[in-house]
């Protein structure tokens, strides 16, 4: 009888994708290029500035922190080296702990691991897929005490310093809690907003909130660049020096070269910076055919039993980045069968992360208790989110 209910459930989710998606081998996300991509990239090319210097570098940090709201975007290699270079501008040192989630993509944690601090794993709640900022806020009321100024783990002796909010699969988190608590505990906000491009929480863009926000144009994200991140802030001072860290700490000269610190060959080159303004060229569009992609599967799923699918959070605007299904506890065991039989029928899907703290670099490190985080893990089916699909 099991097997059968499960056999149902799988064909009724392989039925309903294939009534949006159509015939053929569907990805679970792949990127498109319907503007001025190669006008651009050839116009990069002729002029020869095809590394770290060159017009289009400026020009897409200028639209990146147009478009976003934020004062400055200092464009760099990937998302992970962002986010790195956000948490030491964050003052993340050696020894200090960085509050994580454990439902994330690894990067987050090894960013934090890069600064040669710690992460903390925290759990998230199903209905952002982002950090529980009401079980935070008790975890470290019960946790931690405030010397001079700092919060301090009374389990391990070291300080929390930094609160990193993941925006999952482009779903903001619940920013305005979270911001609360980093400042009621004196921990710096920095988010990780490597898949919320054009997602809003409460009417303000996703990575402009904390001190430090930081973006990924990774091949499958909204818009891609190749490989490439962005780190956004408002604070003058923390820009220039992170677009200083970021160029190897080189200090203007018209020939030598000076250098004043400890610096990173992570500047995103030229013709990344191509490819990404035309990319946001046609962003608006993109995120149009995803919202459409959205609503069309909503119509399909909304009669099976035991499945729902992800929506944006109240008071927010999500970029629907990934679309994803959840099932209901009573059919979480059904998700590995379904996940086969999608596969198997040429319909790419994919699981939720393992969570981190699970993973062998990282099961030393202090964690609280993951109950959501685990039980979303076993529900949560990715689907294909491409907007090509529309």
């Amino acid at each position: 009888m099991n097997l059968e209910i499960s056999s149902n459930l799988s064909n009724e989710v392989v039925q309903a994708i294939r009534r949006v998606v159509g015939t053929g081998r569907v990805e679970l996300h792949e990127p498109t290029f319907e503007g001025n991509e190669w006008q651009y990239l050839k116009e990069c090319l002729d002029s020869t500035y095809v590394s770290s210097a060159g017009k289009f570098v400026d020009q897409f940090e200028g639209e990146i922190a147009n478009y976003t709201g934020a004062k400055h975007a200092i464009s760099v290699v990937n998302g992970t080296a962002a986010l790195q270079i956000a948490l030491k501008l964050a003052g993340v040192k050696a020894g200090d702990e960085v509050l994580i989630p454990a439902l994330t993509f690894i990067a987050t944690a090894n960013a934090v691991t890069y600064c040669n601090a710690t992460p903390h794993f925290v759990d998230s709640e199903e209905s952002t897929l982002g950090i529980d900022a009401l079980k935070l806020r008790e975890y470290l009321s019960g946790n931690t005490s405030q010397v001079s100024g700092q919060c301090l783990n009374r389990n391990s002796g070291k300080v929390i310093r930094a609160l990193v909010p993941m925006h999952t699969f482009g779903h903001p988190s619940d920013l305005e809690a979270l911001l609360a608590i980093s400042k009621d505990f004196n921990i710096v906000l920095v988010e990780d907003a490597a898949e919320s491009l054009g997602s809003y929480f409460n009417g303000k863009h996703t990575g402009t909130i904390g001190l430090l926000g930081t973006l990924s144009f990774n091949g499958n994200k909204t818009i891609t660049t190749g490989g490439g991140g962005a780190i956004l802030t408002d604070d003058s001072n923390l820009a220039k020096h992170a677009k200083h860290l970021t160029t190897t700490a080189k200090l203007p000269h018209p020939w030598e070269f000076r250098h004043d610190e400890i610096g990173y060959n992570y500047r995103m080159p030229n013709l990344n910076a191509a490819l990404g303004c035309a990319q946001l060229e046609r962003l608006p569009e993109k995120l149009l055919a995803k919202r459409v992609l959205f609503k069309r599967y909503q119509e399909t799923f909304a009669n099976i039993e035991g499945i729902k699918l992800m929506a944006e959070p109240i008071n927010c605007r999500s970029n629907y980045w990934l679309q994803n299904l959840i099932l209901d506890e009573s059919q979480a065991n059904q998700r590995d069968t379904i996940l086969e039989t999608t596969n198997k029928n040429g319909i790419m899907t994919r699981p939720a992360w393992e969570l981190i703290n699970s993973l062998p670099p990282y099961t030393h490190c202090p964690s609280m208790n993951l109950q959501s985080s685990n039980s979303i893990l076993k529900r949560l089916i990715s689907i294909p989110s491409s907007p090509r699909l529309v």
